[in-house]
């Protein structure tokens, strides 16, 4: 996280926001970066949200990070190609994933000074429909599968991966810190989502799914 100043015409503003130049300002829109190295962190630090600084390697940095990872993960599913139902959710996602991080990134005791956009309850609810819509076409499993199938299914269950990752990370962050209380049910949906989503692009390209051999 880094925490600045950003020159809007002839006003400066306080700007927040997850580092390599993703900053946020205070009042939600984002400011003309012009540079993407601070030279800050090359003990091994970093600034969170309210300014604190903290290692790198800490479980809160972990945490933001495997949901930056997470949401690499889906630009490189959307780079390779996927049919349209899922092109057309998944940047709404992306943009959640975004929301997400800033949450993680700014303590719960610096957010009253620092407001961040944050994932709501009714982005949980639209991924729940997005599961039973999706799992309605597919229908139910009748074995355990392998990751794979068509390029884009394959990569989508490394999304699926990480996003279990994250929401390992998360819980293990949320026993000494407070996060947002929408934080771990996102991430938990998310990851049933994206297992759905692989399988319904496995349908949608005339894919078989690959099943697991036990014993083999």
């Amino acid at each position: 996280m880094v925490a600045g100043v950003a020159q809007s015409g002839k006003r400066s503003e306080v700007v927040t926001g997850v580092s390599r130049g993703r900053r946020v300002r205070d009042n939600g829109t984002m400011p003309r970066l012009d540079r993407i190295y601070t030279k800050t962190g090359d003990e091994g630090m970093t600034g969170l949200g309210g300014g604190q600084r903290v290692a790198k390697d800490s479980i809160r940095v972990e945490t933001y990070g495997t949901v930056d990872e997470l949401n690499s993960h889906i630009g490189v599913a959307l780079a390779i190609g996927l049919c349209a139902r899922l092109a057309s959710e998944l940047p709404a996602i992306q943009n959640q994933l975004f929301d997400l991080g800033s949450d993680l990134a700014t303590p719960a005791t610096s957010q009253a000074r620092h407001p961040v956009p944050t994932v709501q309850e009714r982005h949980i609810e639209a991924l729940e429909r997005l599961i039973d819509e999706f799992n309605e076409v597919v229908g139910p499993l009748t074995n355990f599968l392998l990751p794979g199938g068509s390029p884009g299914a394959a990569q989508l269950h490394v999304a699926r991966t990480v996003c279990r990752r994250a929401e390992r990370n998360a819980t293990t962050l949320a026993r000494d810190e407070t996060i947002g209380p929408t934080v771990l049910p996102y991430l938990n949906r998310l990851s049933d989502a994206l297992f759905v989503m692989a399988r319904y692009e496995n349908h949608e390209r005339g894919v078989a799914e690959p099943l697991w051999e036990p014993g083999t």
